[in-house]
């Protein structure tokens, strides 16, 4: 099949766009071009969520931070959602004998947001609805036709046709397996060996939080590790991320002998709070993780966002807000483009693409950081002169981590590359003779001096 640049300028009156996948990102999405006044037809494989719960054992947290909220700010759901968010302003590491250390995200009040996937859905669909998007579940693609701008529908012998098409279908996207059987298709896949299954810790007596309610909870074991977000109504989400295959594995979990001990030796102060962990462990699936990178995200008149166009694993914590600034983005290039969505979707495309690749490197970086570092004591130190140049010289040494979180106007990819040199300056200051005992002495002007020599 040959590609061609068939967008034309597109006025919003009466133009017909259908979203495939109700998502966050898809609904999100919805509401924009809803917004921008567009007719939207939103299709969706599963059930209405807002009827039917999630799937078990599939709805991690999300943590919503400072990109995400930029996105929902622009649409006005910003208050309504943070309603229901808990704030957590760093990580609350258990060691194996439960001692417990605080390491906050950035400065005092910077915070990321846990929320739940599932209430956040259904917000998001409520809004749509309200302003005339119309939503189809218990749709499921059987063909998207990127040449004719069609979809047609497991069931149905006639497609149907759009002016255009947007896939926020998520990392297994229908709309993206059609444009990969398209001619210099450029697509990858990559399954981290770990898997991931939920858990549960329940509210405390009187619907009180068992663990300190403002964190977000780590029990690092190196290879492995469990983690914990709070809910708004004191209860916790837990997911162990953890090896398929191997010794630990879920692959050698199997009697329930083998959970209990596993986790009576590994997370023993969890386990006392956790009086489901046997039934959840056994019930809920495996699911695993996934680098989806691919290129170009826009065929004809069809265009993928989210997931879709670049599935992440979640160790970031930047999956849910990568996609929700992938729509702000779009919206804001459609002012600028007058809704020429050519023009928009060439712009979109090549800007967005080195952020997400490096969006997900990111990610896979900091879940070894999260798994084997937050208990390491050359780690540690690390981070506190980090804090301390970030203190003395808040403009010029913003810390990785708060840059990708709470500094929402700088790309990713930026944040990647100064991230680097960075590192590079803090591996040589680590070298520095007694600095475990004398770090306060460094010369943090000359450690700033060598950055911006780096960046220029």
């Amino acid at each position: 099949m040959k590609r061609s640049d068939s967008y034309s300028y597109m006025p919003t009156q009466k133009k017909h766009i259908a979203i495939v996948g109700a998502g966050l990102v898809g609904t999100l999405a919805s509401i924009y071009l809803r917004q921008r006044g567009y007719v939207i037809s939103v299709f969706e494989r599963r059930h209405d969520p807002r009827i039917h719960s999630l799937e078990d054992g599939r709805s991690i947290n999300m943590a919503l931070s400072n990109r995400g909220i930029k996105a929902l700010e622009q649409v006005g759901l910003v208050e309504e959602i943070k309603r229901t968010a808990v704030p957590m302003h760093g990580r609350m590491i258990h060691d194996v004998q439960g001692k417990l250390s605080f390491q906050p995200y950035g400065k005092e009040g910077q915070f990321i947001n846990s929320i739940s996937r599932g209430g956040l859905t259904k917000t998001l669909i409520g809004k749509a609805s309200e302003i005339g998007v119309q939503f189809m579940f218990d749709h499921k693609i059987s063909n998207v036709d990127l040449q004719q701008t069609t979809l047609t529908f497991s069931g149905q012998s006639s497609p149907k046709s759009f002016d255009m098409i947007i896939g926020a279908d998520g990392a297994y996207s229908a709309v993206r397996g059609a444009m990969q059987i398209t001619e210099r298709y450029n697509y990858s896949q990559q399954h981290i060996e770990h898997g991931y299954k939920e858990l549960h810790i329940p509210a405390g007596p009187g619907n009180t939080f068992l663990l300190e309610k403002n964190a977000l909870h780590i029990w690092p074991r190196e290879s492995f590790m469990l983690i914990a977000l709070p809910n708004a109504d004191a209860t916790f989400t837990c997911t162990l991320f953890f090896p398929i295959e191997g010794k630990p594995s879920f692959e050698n979990l199997k009697t329930e002998k083998e959970i209990e001990n596993f986790f009576k030796a590994t997370f023993p102060d969890a386990v006392r709070l956790m009086p489901t962990l046997l039934n959840d462990f056994i019930k809920n699936p495996t699911s695993s993780l996934v680098t989806i990178q691919c290129y170009p995200w826009s065929i004809n008149k069809t265009l993928l966002l989210g997931d879709a166009a670049h599935g992440i694993v979640p160790f970031f914590g930047q999956g849910m807000n990568a996609g929700f600034e992938d729509c702000r983005i779009l919206n804001d290039l459609l002012d600028e483009h007058h809704d020429d969505w050519k023009k928009t979707v060439a712009v979109f495309q090549q800007l967005r693409k080195p952020d997400t690749d490096a969006i997900a490197q990111l990610a896979l970086d900091n879940f070894i950081e999260m798994r084997d570092l937050v208990a390491d004591e050359e780690f540690l130190l690390r981070k506190k002169i980090e804090a301390k140049l970030h203190e003395l010289y808040p403009e010029k040494w913003i810390p990785l981590y708060s840059m990708v979180t709470f500094y929402e106007n700088t790309r990713y990819s930026e944040s990647l590359a100064i991230g680097k040199r960075q590192k590079k300056i803090m591996d040589e200051v680590m070298k520095t003779p007694g600095i475990k005992t004398e770090w306060k002495e460094l010369d943090f002007r000359k450690i700033v001096n060598q950055l911006e020599t780096a960046t220029h």
